[in-house]
């Protein structure tokens, strides 16, 4: 991922450094394993855990020659270790390692972006608890529904995120699994029992039934899933961009002193981030339809899957990060127009109310079909004479047919149902 879009401490965890450490730390318990095994004497496997390290330099100068980087990081160990290193890699294939590591790398990822949406999850709460009682416009289709408030509106979004959580810790524990079950997946040549112990100690799960590698079905779970957590972002960041139009002016992404929205306009206040995050997630669904193709490989595996993940699996946890910290300061400190909120209600002026008006006739016992169009004309034209209702219903109820407060009413107890309030 570029510098633009890349956080230190997720960038971090897809460095080659880290890569390696991680590959690195698979090789020396395999050893361990088969020391416990007697393959491997114990003084043998003191000198391995005390000499054996890389340097990427050297393993990208290896690979050169060898164009294969396992063997090149390899190599690279056997220069540090000498003749112990004879034991190390014994009975794994590429896969073995590779694979186990990248199980560790995405644990990793994981955790950073389950927080991440839990600061989001929390930031967005307190917003729906603080505009529970706002009072704004629903709209269907774009155009003016029924009124709602922001805290219902900023509701459902809290219990999307709270459903992405849930996704995410479900996908981390799918992509958990790791394998050292050898070229084909039948431990011709490491016991079963090493895998066991690496698995252990490392805290994942050995792969029920490998090929040459973990099953790509479970990368391709993953990797939709932040395409899923993306969309969610999008969603909302639609949202403000669209509230943020000047003829709506309800909402607004924040705009910070000395910041400017043109080039060319001094006046223009651009939702930059909001759009910025919109484009972004379609990076996701892309990189989503990637690992879906990863899945179907030649037979027992080839290595079509290897390429496409170096980009897509980074990429993807490096950017959502990236997304979280923008949409979390964006919900923070999110402009927010009551005033405009009720200018925008009144502008059917009492055109909204009609479905009440509607059922409220139908309770009289006129028929549906009857009603309908005799509302719908009188609230296209916003109610202005509200005369021909009174020989359906009376004064009263026409009034409490305009009450805004019974489209309202139930909103405390959703925003309870849900834990904002």
């Amino acid at each position: 991922m570029i510098e633009r879009y890349s956080l230190a401490e997720m960038a971090g965890v897809w460095t080659d450094e880290s890569r390696f450490r991680k590959m690195l730390d698979v090789e020396i318990i395999v050893c361990e394993a088969l020391c416990k095994l007697g393959e491997i004497p114990p003084a043998s496997l003191q000198v391995i855990k005390k000499k054996a390290d890389f340097n990427v330099r050297r393993i990208n100068e290896i690979e050169k020659t060898v164009k294969h980087d396992i063997i090149a990081f390899l190599t690279n160990i056997a220069e540090n270790v000498g003749k112990d290193s004879v034991y190390i890699h014994k009975g794994l294939t590429s896969s073995d390692v590779l694979d186990t590591a990248l199980a560790l790398q995405l644990m990793d990822a994981s955790d950073i972006l389950i927080n991440d949406l839990i600061i989001l999850s929390k930031t967005i709460k307190k917003q729906a608890a603080r505009y529970k009682n706002t009072l704004m416009i629903g709209r269907t289709h774009g155009v003016h529904a029924e009124p709602i408030t922001l805290g219902f509106k900023l509701a459902g979004w809290y219990t999307e995120i709270m459903r992405d959580i849930e996704r995410l810790k479900m996908a981390k524990e799918n992509i958990s699994y790791g394998k050292i079950s050898g070229a084909v997946g039948t431990y011709a040549h490491s016991p079963i029992e090493v895998e066991k112990y690496v698995m252990e100690k490392l805290k994942l799960k050995p792969e029920p039934a490998s090929t040459q590698v973990v099953p790509r079905d479970r990368h391709a779970q993953y990797l939709t899933t932040l395409a899923i957590i993306a969309a969610s972002l999008e969603r909302f960041a639609l949202e403000i961009r669209s509230l943020q139009r000047t003829e709506i002016g309800e909402l607004g992404e924040p705009f910070t002193k000395g910041q400017k929205g043109s080039s060319a306009m001094p006046h223009k206040k651009n939702p930059i981030t909001c759009e910025q995050m919109c484009g972004l997630a379609r990076v996701f669904r892309a990189n989503a339809m990637a690992s879906l193709e990863n899945i179907a490989l030649w037979n027992e595996r080839d290595i079509s899957h290897s390429s496409v993940e170096r980009v897509i699996i980074p990429d993807s946890t490096i950017l959502l990060n990236y997304m979280l910290k923008k949409m979390n300061n964006i919900i923070k400190d999110m402009v927010v127009n009551p005033k405009k909120m009720i200018e925008n209600i009144k502008i059917t002026e009492s055109g909204i109310f009609s479905q009440r008006v509607l059922l409220a006739i139908v309770k009289k016992g006129i028929a549906r079909e009857k009603a309908y169009p005799v509302v719908q004309k009188l609230s296209q034209s916003g109610f202005k004479n509200k005369k021909p209702l009174e020989k359906f219903l009376t004064k009263k109820e026409i009034e409490e047919c305009f009450d805004v407060n019974y489209y309202t009413r139930n909103i405390k107890e959703i925003l309870k149902r849900v834990g904002i309030i």
